[in-house]
């Protein structure tokens, strides 16, 4: 890197730009080893003067199996050290890989203001797309290039000489998934609502999401020219859920339209101008680009293609990018009209190709002055990625309750409740939100009633929260989910069972204890009365294994009907000790036959964990 490029790339990103094996910024100084991030094994050995080899047989007989390019984290970095007679200290200093982590102090005097960047969601069928719809084709037709199809799935409309920056999501999944990445893009959720239909199951979603992420949200009441329309009764809905309108006493602008027949579609965009001036978003454009990605794709002609939005600084053609784990060149910007950009501003969309790789949406970017610099910095945050892999948490669990217990400070756990009915989730809500303590605040983001879904795990893994179920269940899909996302899924059937657990962890009593494993489940596809013996179910194994005499209970749509056991399995005639996934069985259950086609068998085993 030029000595002036590298002097100007420090200054604006306050980031050091040293991350090759010889320059790594620590150092032993009075035999404190002193370090600012983590760090491989290679770089450890070369930093402490110790052999690679000494330092790999010392965490193997500690039970760790690292090889050379390992990434050690704190812990590890702390034994070694420890062994090998030195005291360790860790800086705060944020290396050029961890970008997302710098904090940008910016000189008051360079920041502008940008446009708002606005997230339309809602339940499905109450005008979501017709709305934006709307807002993009008035768009095209007041543009220079109009009916020119959209490139990208964001774009911007300018509305008395304000621009607006609307991101195009599937829905409030992917708006959640998206921030469960760390990637905050969103500055004003609108929520679309139907005046003749109301406040439903997807709007409430959205408004816990919203409520989760820290946005502000406006309310689109749609299809006010439609016949039994009352958008009195979706504010006084909307309430119940603490978003209180501004003509009812509180602080949420609602805004009386009608996509379908663009009416008042204008009054909705000067109010997203006015709340946006209220936030007064600003941001320097006198810097490196940094932003998030909006969507990525590998195309058949050009290759890797990725949505940017630029939340930071401006971005040129020309300039090296770390995209995630990818690197590259900005070799060519265009707009949703496929108008090509020599630059882009704060807030602005840009489709960018030149990319190594395809990258994946709510990776964050950042640009670079040299290409060699981009290389570099894209393979250790791919290093530090697949280490971070190895011990994913994204939510949080019961024992870092307890953790948190100890800790002596004021913590916040925050906690999803799925019931078998709204009685049964408001109940343990209000039972839950009493046990706040000193130390402790259960925050409850969100409580209703039906089955644990994926959606629920999204919202967790974004918010950092526990699910509890109250005779509900997730099924194979979302708890295969809730893995992956190292989500941590609480079922109960007794209220006072489920507090208890909670107050124990609060009160850092938490023991060895036994908790349930699922085995399999079966999904009934036919039934057969037999006399004398019962209804059987003829089952379809769609998940695990399904054990002769096993616990199980049944399911319908997600809700506990029956906990009981299996009097018999049978295949093909045959009595079996077990059944897998992909075959077929008849069962009978000990002492239940109100059994129903659809109906989930599942089969459970408790054991006993730390």
């Amino acid at each position: 890197m030029g000595k002036n490029n590298k002097q100007r790339f420090e200054r604006e990103t306050n980031v050091s730009t040293k991350i090759n094996a010889d320059k790594v910024k620590t150092k032993v100084n009075g035999g404190v080893f002193v370090y600012t991030g983590a760090i491989s094994v290679n770089e450890l050995s070369n930093s402490l003067n110790v052999p690679a080899s000494e330092i790999i047989k010392f965490l193997f007989m500690q039970k760790k199996m690292v090889t050379i390019n390992t990434v050690l984290d704190d812990e590890l970095i702390g034994l070694v050290c420890l062994q090998f007679g030195y005291d360790f200290q860790k800086k705060h200093i944020v290396a050029a890989e961890n970008f997302e982590e710098v904090e940008i102090n910016d000189d008051p005097s360079k920041l502008k203001g940008r446009p708002p960047v606005v997230t339309i969601m809602g339940h499905v069928d109450h005008g979501k797309t017709t709305l934006i719809d709307a807002i993009r084709n008035s768009n095209l037709v007041a543009g220079e290039v109009g009916g020119i199809s959209q490139e990208i799935g964001a774009y911007q409309k300018e509305i008395n000489g304000h621009k607006i920056t609307f991101i195009d999501t599937p829905g409030h999944e992917a708006f959640t998934a998206m921030r469960s990445r760390g990637a905050s893009v969103t500055d004003i959720v609108v929520l679309v609502v139907a005046a003749d239909d109301g406040v439903m199951p997807q709007t409430i979603e959205a408004i816990d999401h919203a409520k989760s992420a820290g946005v502000p949200i406006i309310v689109a009441i749609n299809k006010i020219d439609k016949p039994g329309a009352d958008p009195e009764r979706v504010k006084n809905e909307l309430m119940q859920h603490d978003i209180v309108a501004e003509d009812y006493g509180g602080d949420v602008i609602c805004v009386e339209i009608s996509a379908k027949k663009k009416v008042n579609i204008d009054g909705l965009l000067e109010t997203i101008i006015l709340v946006s001036e209220m936030k007064e978003l600003k941001a320097n454009p006198d810097r490196y680009a940094l932003g998030t990605v909006l969507e990525a794709k590998l195309d058949r002609n050009e290759g890797p293609k990725a949505t940017l939005l630029i939340q930071n600084g401006t971005l040129k053609e020309g300039d090296y990018l770390v995209v995630g784990t990818s690197y590259g060149k900005a070799r060519r910007m265009t707009n949703e009209f496929k108008k090509v950009l020599n630059v882009a501003t704060p807030s602005t969309p840009v489709s960018v190709i030149g990319l190594a790789e395809v990258p994946e949406a709510g990776d964050r970017f950042m640009a670079f002055a040299e290409e060699s610099e981009a290389r570099a910095i894209a393979l250790k945050r791919k290093q530090l990625k697949e280490a971070k892999e190895k011990n994913k948490t994204s939510a949080a669990s019961l024992d870092d309750l307890y953790k948190l217990a100890n800790s002596g400070d004021v913590q916040t756990i925050n906690i999803i409740i799925k019931a078998d009915s709204t009685g049964s989730a408001e109940a343990v809500k209000t039972s839950l939100e009493k046990l706040n303590s000193d130390k402790i605040n259960i925050n409850v983001i969100r409580a209703t009633s039906g089955a644990i879904t994926e959606s629920d795990v999204l919202l967790a893994s974004a918010s950092k929260a526990i699910v509890y179920g109250f005779n509900v269940r997730p099924d194979a899909r979302t708890r295969a989910k809730a893995e992956e996302e190292k989500v941590e899924i609480r079922l109960h059937n007794i209220i006072y069972a489920l507090i208890e657990e909670i107050q124990d962890a609060m009160k850092g009593m938490l023991k060895k204890e036994k908790v349930e494993k699922v085995t399999g489940q079966a999904e009934i596809r036919k039934l057969f009365k037999v006399s004398k013996v019962g209804t059987i179910g003829g089952c379809m194994v769609t998940d695990g294994v399904i054990k002769n005499q096993s616990p199980i209970r049944l399911l319908r749509e997600g809700v506990v009907v029956f906990e009981g056991k299996l009097a018999s399995l049978q295949r093909e005639k045959d009595q079996v000790k077990e059944v897998k996934a992909g075959f077929e069985c008849g069962l009978l259950i000990d002492g239940f036959n109100d059994i129903k086609e659809g109906d989930i068998v599942e089969g459970y085993e408790m054991v006993e964990v730390d």
